[in-house]
């Protein structure tokens, strides 16, 4: 047993003894307008960037508690970031949905919901709080788990990020055809960093993926190194919050000091899906 174990566990269980309404979760998604590109967007630069909203870890604790979540994602989003990722988890993690709420009436850019999904009803909650991809970790779902819950992203015009660590996970993920797979450098279970092994499984991405280095990134070289392993974009959260300016640190770690990006494709323009 280890943390994603426990986790897992304690999250099924939740489930099970408050079930969530799916009937009017599914109103409230079908109800919004499409969902944004998660794929396209991951596959419009070399890298992209995915920038996290992350209040705290079970790794490190409190990274952020009380930030303003409003004024951080339209920082990363006036930076260059891809798409924006929100820990929603509440134990470990200190996320909400309100946070995804408030981010997506702040940003134009996709939103990535970062929890432990293991029902289709959180997929569908995930769409219907405005999120237009979820995380799928594949060490938390079995086959015909991943495979639905894959499916019903599709049904809901949604993205997926498919996580994995362990080079099973992997195999599994390359096999179900998901377009974005993610290398997590952590160990879920241990929550111990390896990036060099992380790395070395990047390159099994097929090219016609999106691959996805997750952790570990602090630096440009970070992501100059996860590029030569391979990756197509990055996952970044807590440098990005311990940032003093995080719209310097995307641009930063994009490569583009001193550049501005064109401001009408990130401007906050209020809540369109």
């Amino acid at each position: 047993m280890g943390f994603l174990t426990d986790v897992v566990v304690q999250v099924r269980r939740d489930l099970a003894e408050q079930p969530l309404d799916e009937e009017a979760l599914l109103a409230r998604a079908r109800a919004r307008p499409p969902a944004r590109e998660f794929t396209a967007a991951l596959r419009g630069g070399a890298p992209a960037l995915i920038a996290e909203v992350k209040r705290a870890s079970p790794s490190i604790g409190e990274i952020a508690a009380d930030a303003d979540v409003i004024a951080l994602a339209s920082a990363y989003a006036a930076g260059g970031a891809a798409a924006v990722s929100v820990l929603t988890e509440p134990r470990h993690f200190h996320g909400s949905l309100a946070d995804l709420d408030a981010v997506r009436l702040s940003v134009q850019i996709p939103l990535l919901r970062k929890d432990f999904l293991v029902h289709p009803a959180q997929v569908i909650e995930a769409r219907a709080h405005g999120a237009d991809a979820v995380l799928l970790i594949a060490g938390s779902l079995s086959d015909d788990e991943l495979a639905a819950m894959l499916a019903l992203t599709r049904d809901l015009g949604m993205g997926a990020l498919v996580e994995t660590h362990a080079p099973e996970d992997l195999d599994r993920a390359i096999s179900t055809g998901a377009e974005v797979i993610g290398v997590n450098a952590r160990d879920l279970e241990s929550l111990e960093v390896d990036a060099r092994r992380a790395l070395e499984q990047l390159s099994r991405v097929p090219g016609d993926r999106v691959a996805v280095f997750e952790s570990g990134v602090r630096t440009r070289a970070d992501v100059e190194t996860a590029v030569r392993a391979g990756a197509s974009a990055v996952l970044v959260g807590e440098a990005l919050m311990r940032a003093r300016d995080p719209r310097a640190a995307v641009g930063h770690l994009l490569g583009r000091d001193g550049q501005t990006p064109n401001a009408s494709e990130h401007e906050p323009r209020g809540d369109v899906a």
